[in-house]
């Protein structure tokens, strides 16, 4: 359609992205050497003990960096018309958390120096570790600016059926848009306003609020009646 609206990152949207991203990659790269330090300590035959305090520090800042790396990837999508690109940058969380424990997983299940019960506790600790390090980073949904481009002019849409203009209102913690800036739920607020495409590049995934929806349902009911 000619009118069609194409979803763009706002630039503050992508300079809190590349914000999370910095971050989630310092806490990969982190990870990625404690795991090379843990590696070194088990070659020396370390304790135990310590070799499984390190595996969950591991598993905190992976886990941690894949939440952020998703966070970044909502505000400012990947386009699918790259399906390579599309694919890493949504599933490097994933890549990542493996990384961070296959070496080890490796080294501890074929370490001559080990005995059974450190194989069996460390190894067990350390697979469940990677395990939740890389579902953890899985996109089971991805954000695309193509989905986002859909569901814009769909919602944008939905306004007109419903008899209200495009311009909602939005605030600052919120993850919904309003129709009106009176709804209780933002009564009081610091908003925003603009039109439904704004409020998703400024505050990433959005929705219109149930209140508004219910209300201007009803207006626009009593007017056709």
């Amino acid at each position: 359609m000619s009118d069609q609206k194409i979803f763009e990152a706002s630039p503050e949207s992508k300079a809190k992205a590349k914000q999370y991203r910095v971050i989630a990659f310092i806490a990969w790269i982190i990870a990625i050497a404690a795991q090379i330090y843990a590696i070194l300590k088990l070659l020396s035959n370390e304790m135990m003990t310590w070799l499984i305090v390190t595996i969950v520090v591991i598993l905190i800042l992976a886990v941690t960096a894949n939440i952020l790396w998703k966070k970044a990837n909502k505000l400012d999508p990947a386009s699918e018309k790259n399906k390579t690109k599309f694919f890493i940058q949504n599933q490097l969380g994933a890549i990542m958390g493996v990384l961070a424990f296959l070496p080890i997983v490796i080294l501890i299940f074929t370490n001559k120096n080990l005995n059974g019960k450190t194989k069996g506790i460390a190894g067990s600790i350390a697979v469940i570790a990677l395990l939740i390090a890389g579902v953890s980073g899985v996109e089971f949904n991805p954000a695309s600016i193509e989905k986002y481009t859909e569901e814009i002019n769909a919602q944008t849409e939905d306004l007109k059926d419903l008899n209200v203009g495009d311009n909602v209102f939005w605030s600052k913690a919120g993850n919904k848009y309003h129709i009106d800036s009176d709804c209780y739920h933002i009564k009081g607020k610091q908003l925003s306003n603009g039109t439904v495409k704004e409020s998703w590049e400024q505050k990433g995934i959005s929705e219109l609020c149930k209140t508004c929806r219910n209300r201007a349902a009803k207006a626009k009911k009593e007017t056709t009646s």
